[in-house]
């Protein structure tokens, strides 16, 4: 009976430790000051307060005034669920594709495929940014691992930065300027490589 007890009174010390106290200690300090954006999700809000994104999830774009994201295999995770003929959504919202380099899907979706029949054509995403006068580079034209990339290389960012400029009548330097300003460095300037945040980008552009 001794032993019984002991195990029940342990198994409710642990419980209250891990359960409870663990918990709700790392929820108290998740939200201190220097900690509760990252705790929240690094939510990211306009001029007007209202919470537009977060700065972990890709947004896509497509206007001319705007930088363009990372293309994406699952549109960014906004697919309409009632709409979903690719079965996008049947694994998750995000992911890679899985394509190998040779697979004429994918080679479509890059390269382009021209058809006699016009709703057949497959407009490809080189032909796209070189009609538009971009310089296309790895990050404009191959998907992330996960499809929800933030971020695309300054290189990437600056080749768009005449499309962009033209669109919008402002000078290209105050573009470069926005560009550096919102470059994420490398982490203790050794880890990963600089990546340009789009969405955060996209919003100082509209605050020109």
């Amino acid at each position: 009976m001794n032993e019984i007890i002991k195990a029940i009174r342990a198994t409710l010390v642990l419980w209250i430790l891990v359960a409870v106290i663990y918990p709700f200690g790392i929820l108290a300090i998740a939200q201190l000051p220097f900690l509760s954006n990252q705790a929240n999700g690094s939510l990211i809000r306009n001029a007007q307060g209202q919470i537009v994104g977060s700065a972990l999830i890709g947004q896509p774009f497509t206007s001319d005034k705007y930088f363009n994201s990372r293309p994406s295999t699952t549109n960014y995770s906004t697919v309409n669920p009632q709409k979903d003929d690719a079965g996008i959504l049947k694994t998750g919202v995000s992911g890679a594709s899985n394509l190998a380099p040779s697979n004429p899907d994918l080679l479509n979706r890059i390269k382009g495929k021209s058809d006699p029949d016009p709703s057949k054509a497959i407009a490809g995403d080189i032909p796209r940014l070189q009609t538009a006068g971009i310089k296309p580079t790895a990050d404009l034209i191959y998907t992330s691992g996960s499809s929800l990339d933030p971020h695309i290389t300054p290189e990437a960012a600056k080749a768009q930065i005449q499309k962009v400029a033209l669109a919008r009548k402002v000078e290209p330097s105050k573009l470069e300027t926005l560009i550096q300003q919102n470059t994420d460095r490398r982490f203790l300037g050794i880890f990963g490589e600089d990546g340009v945040n789009v969405l955060k980008l996209n919003l100082a552009l509209d605050s020109l």
